[in-house]
């Protein structure tokens, strides 16, 4: 792989910046689609960074934006610790323009375990309630029926299903695919899923049955069920792509 550095636009959900990147960069960058993330490419140097966009301020910069970051070194997961968090600021504003966060497995040779729970009262993971019939389009479950199904926990545990809003939704290989937005009912296969704010800001879905364990965060892994039992779904994600589609719409990976 070529280790000469290209000007190139790495989008966050608060703007952008131009920067020189390696193929190595670009390639943690690259989730699927056209477009290069700042979000999985993590803490660039401020002397690679030439410009910086700002939604809020709707205005491009000259140099580097404010780059913040700190060193938690937290274990969010067996084998899996947080080991930075940090975001570009804008100079102006102080809008944020990209948040990322970085982890390291202790153990590179072993397999991330389940997620440690918020606090000793919160289950590991939580299961899917049993849920009424749904409506025909996708929408959250607490406006699809009267009762608060959102509250509704697995017999003896005390995790709601209404308290993952916010947490982080991490893959298997401990990369951030977004933050946990709320759960809905897909109008097409009638299933339960979990909506994300994806790290470039757009939204996106993840059927439950490819959340692993839920805890301070919620971790994905490959479902059980074999791809062949359902057309266009990913192998990687679980998610359920349009007929005919090549490569998944929420991974990138190769359908």
């Amino acid at each position: 792989m070529s280790s000469e550095l290209r000007l190139k636009k790495l989008r966050g959900s608060g703007g952008y910046v131009m920067a020189s990147v390696s193929d190595e960069q670009q390639v943690k960058g690259n989730l699927g689609g056209p477009d290069l993330f700042l979000a999985p490419i993590g803490r660039l140097d401020a002397n690679k960074i030439t410009k910086h966009f700002c939604n809020t301020c709707e205005k491009e910069f000259e140099g580097p934006p404010k780059i913040e970051f700190e060193n938690p070194n937290e274990e969010v997961a067996e084998n899996l610790v947080l080991a930075e968090r940090g975001q570009y600021i804008c100079n102006s504003c102080n809008a944020s323009i990209a948040e990322y966060r970085e982890f390291k497995k202790p153990n590179e040779g072993a397999e991330v375990g389940g997620a440690k729970p918020l606090d000793p009262n919160i289950a590991p993971a939580v299961e899917p309630p049993t849920l009424p019939k749904a409506e025909t389009t996708p929408a959250p479950i607490a406006e699809t029926t009267p009762a608060p199904i959102a509250e509704t926990t697995q017999p003896g545990s005390s995790a709601s299903v209404s308290s993952i809003e916010g947490r982080m939704v991490v893959d298997e290989n401990a990369n951030k695919v977004g933050t946990a937005k709320q759960v809905g009912i897909d109008g097409n296969t009638q299933s339960m899923v979990l909506v994300i704010t994806k790290n470039d800001g757009t939204e996106g879905s993840i059927p439950w049955a490819s959340i692993k364990k839920v805890g301070e965060v919620i971790l994905l892994g490959k479902p059980e069920e074999t791809v062949a039992d359902e057309p266009g779904k990913c192998s990687e994600c679980g998610f359920i792509n349009k007929d005919g589609s090549k490569f998944c719409e929420e991974c990138g990976t190769k359908v």
